[in-house]
């Protein structure tokens, strides 16, 4: 009796209110590790999110990623408490084909995906056989082909499901443009090899172009704009919703509305 008495005592001292210990070391949490893509992903923790956080009380890492694939095995492995960079649609996809216990958190602004050129200055002059590189990943694939068919330059066969459209699903191609899929952290780069590139926004700024530089802006719907990712065991944890908190700030607004105008942005921000 006296045994069990004492185990139980020891449980009582390992909980606080109850709680369990994951749960008590979530409450207590105040070391962050955010990760972004390079560019304007980055420069939104940096400028605006983190000291925000650490007016809170929060000691926050920011961590600098080059793809589209890492910052999200980073979180569901632990080295990431949040991550943001991607938008929903591609959140959803990799967390099901990964299979990663991961989700959304809170939208936060992003820099449109533009049509880019040194060789065209608008959509309307592109001509038979041009090159157009376009991200491989199939979320922002779809995504810059919806954008070429709001432009009358391709039409998509009826019956396709919007967010998974490929270079496979074209029903027309008139001028015959010759897309070229690449990782986008590198169509920056192809500009000097092709009359068009279609560049994610952050891509695209950490490159050294800007935004009023792009042929074309796409007009982003809501389902593109980026959100925080964290793991789903810490999406109710009291740091996460801080993290909340700093996202939809007065302080954030105005951060977004001075330093990253023309962003896309959730209508809290607007």
């Amino acid at each position: 009796m006296l045994r069990r008495s004492l185990i139980a005592l020891s449980v009582a001292a390992l909980s606080l209110g109850g709680l369990p210990l994951h749960a008590q070391a979530q409450a207590a949490k105040k070391d962050l590790v955010i990760g972004g893509t390079a560019g304007s992903n980055v420069d939104q923790l940096k400028q605006g999110i983190v000291l925000i956080l650490e007016k809170k009380g929060y000691k926050v890492r920011v961590v600098e990623f080059n793809d589209y694939v890492q910052p999200n095995l980073a979180l569901a492995q632990g080295s990431l408490d949040a991550n943001f960079f991607q938008h929903l649609v591609y959140l959803k996809k990799f967390a099901a084909d990964q299979k990663l216990d991961i989700t959304e958190l809170v939208q936060g602004p992003i820099a449109p995906m533009g049509v880019y050129s040194h060789k065209r200055k608008t959509l309307a002059e592109a001509k038979e056989g041009d090159r157009v590189t376009l991200p491989n990943d199939p979320s922002n694939l779809a995504r810059a082909l919806l954008l070429l068919q709001q432009n009358n330059l391709v039409t998509i066969k009826e019956g396709i499901d919007p967010l998974r459209v490929s270079e496979k699903d074209l029903a027309t191609n008139p001028r015959k443009l010759k897309l070229i899929p690449l990782e986008a952290a590198q169509l920056p780069r192809s500009l000097g090899d092709t009359e068009y590139a279609i560049i994610n926004g952050n891509f695209a700024i950490s490159s050294g172009l800007k935004l009023t530089e792009a042929v074309l802006l796409e007009k982003t719907p809501d389902h593109y704009l980026n959100v925080v990712a964290v793991k789903t065991a810490d999406k109710n944890s009291a740091w996460a919703k801080d993290l909340i908190e700093a996202y939809r700030s007065p302080e954030f607004k105005a951060v977004v509305d001075s330093k990253f105008k023309g962003y896309a942005k959730p209508s809290f921000l607007q």
